[in-house]
């Protein structure tokens, strides 16, 4: 079901954070990750549920050691988190939910990136 569409139980669905979607990411602008690629919501569900925006992850098949990636498995692949490229989307970019995963990893690196 597309984010923001009613379920038959009449309650609206939305993204929850840990959970994978294929994203329209284009257009983009300079060095931003682009076209349509799996990415990891960042956002809390309160946030998701209310403002019809998400922050995410890209997700990229160039697995990099940077302190700033971590790799997961996706499809049977490695793959890699790109926090260093999280942006907002709105949820209308959002195509089709692949799975959910573990999201603790992700949010540890963002503690650090953004830690005083």
């Amino acid at each position: 079901m597309k984010p923001g569409t009613s379920n038959p139980g009449g309650r609206k669905s939305f993204p929850r954070r840990g959970e994978i979607y294929w994203v329209a990411l284009d257009p983009t602008v300079g060095r931003q990750i682009r076209k349509t690629r799996p990415a990891l919501v960042v956002s809390p569900d309160e946030m998701n549920q209310t403002l019809g925006t998400v922050v995410l992850a890209p997700i990229t098949s160039t697995v990099r050691d940077f302190p700033t990636r971590y790799a997961i498995r996706l499809q049977r692949k490695t793959a890699s988190v790109a926090l260093d490229q999280i942006r907002t989307v709105s949820v209308e970019r959002l195509l089709k939910k692949m799975t959910t995963i573990d999201p603790r990893p992700a949010l540890a690196i963002l503690r650090e990136m953004f830690a005083d």
